[in-house]
């Protein structure tokens, strides 16, 4: 059980969540979607479901994609009207039109000011329901040139996992439908709680939604090249002064090279892992009660509580003592100084 999770009680009423499976739909982000947001977590010691996760569908029979599954018995489209988050999925065939009832169902979702998000290729859908114009998106890498070409208003962002544009969230693949799902749970829930969920999962628990979508994985020379040594190594000392040349040395490597490892098998650079790896962390420590915010920048590595306090709202918007107040025990008031 994550530490200090048995001492927030949960809310009792879950946050509603609707997932539209349209005709064609890809199984897999339907699947993300429901074990994300609708599998019970009882290994966090709270007292209620994170989520309470609805399927809804156009028709009574909905063929998935490629005819592999025929979906029956879920919700109609009316259950959206309910819905704190609706999550629409990806399908194959983006240059058919979505049917009416689904565009509609959409829109009046989004309309009434609930959050919208979409997997894969399910941007496409939002785009066509003309909740995408002049604002940013992604999609999957292999369809960016036909939605441009569909849907030119939109801002899009072609080589990012994900984007989060406040109440509209778009993933680009479906592999990063899973980091935008632990994003949104760490925005809904905190960090140690999205660790909680990444780990039952087996899966990263914070990749940021502007690495790249395509990245890649050659095989290994001799001797081997991953950066999983290094990086369990410099997780167990964030509160030391690490600087890239440290990390560089330790890998045996110059720093251009450990550079190039980090952009081919992470997306990212040293610098930018080392800091998410460290507001994480800052995170977690807040979450579990520490409120003297020297103490965590600190034991986190940020240095100053100033740096602390702009690098958090960089990364969650929100300031320490707003996010102690979210996320944070529910014992006590004190204010992170």
């Amino acid at each position: 059980m994550p530490q200090g999770s048995s001492q927030r009680p949960h809310p009792r009423t879950p946050h509603r969540v609707a997932v539209i499976v349209d005709e064609g739909t890809n199984p897999f982000e339907v699947g993300v979607a429901t074990e994300l947001f609708g599998l019970p977590r009882p290994e966090l010691g709270l007292s209620g479901p994170l989520y309470e996760v609805v399927v809804c569908t156009p028709a009574r029979e909905v063929r998935m994609n490629h005819g592999f599954f025929t979906l029956t018995g879920a919700h109609g489209l009316d259950a959206v009207d309910t819905a704190d988050t609706l999550v629409v999925p990806g399908r194959p065939d983006n240059v058919v039109p979505r049917g009416a009832a689904v565009l509609d169902a959409i829109r009046r979702t989004h309309a009434r000011g609930a959050r919208v998000m979409s997997l894969c290729t399910g941007s496409f859908a939002l785009a066509e329901a003309g909740l995408l114009d002049g604002r940013r998106a992604t999609t999957h890498w292999m369809w960016a040139d036909r939605f441009r070409a569909l849907h030119p208003r939109v801002r899009l962002e072609p080589d990012v996992l994900f984007v989060d544009d406040g109440d509209i969230l778009t993933a680009s693949g479906s592999a990063a439908a899973l980091d935008l799902g632990l994003h949104v749970v760490r925005r809904d829930h905190g960090a140690e709680i999205a660790n909680a969920v990444s780990r039952r999962l087996v899966f990263a628990a914070h990749r940021d939604g502007g690495q790249r979508q395509f990245v890649e994985r050659p095989l290994p020379d001799v001797p081997d090249e991953s950066l999983a040594p290094l990086l369990a190594w410099a997780q167990g000392r964030l509160g030391e002064p690490l600087t890239v040349a440290e990390l560089a040395t330790r890998a045996a490597v110059s720093p251009a090279t450990l550079h190039r490892r980090f952009r081919s098998q992470l997306g990212t650079t040293p610098l930018a892992w080392l800091t998410g790896e460290r507001v994480a962390l800052a995170c977690r420590l807040i979450e579990r009660g520490e409120d003297r915010l020297d103490v965590v920048a600190a034991r986190c590595g940020l240095g100053t509580g100033a740096n602390l306090r702009v690098r958090l709202r960089r990364e969650t918007g929100l300031s320490p003592s707003a996010y102690r107040r979210r996320f944070g025990p529910a014992s006590g008031e004190a204010v992170m100084s």
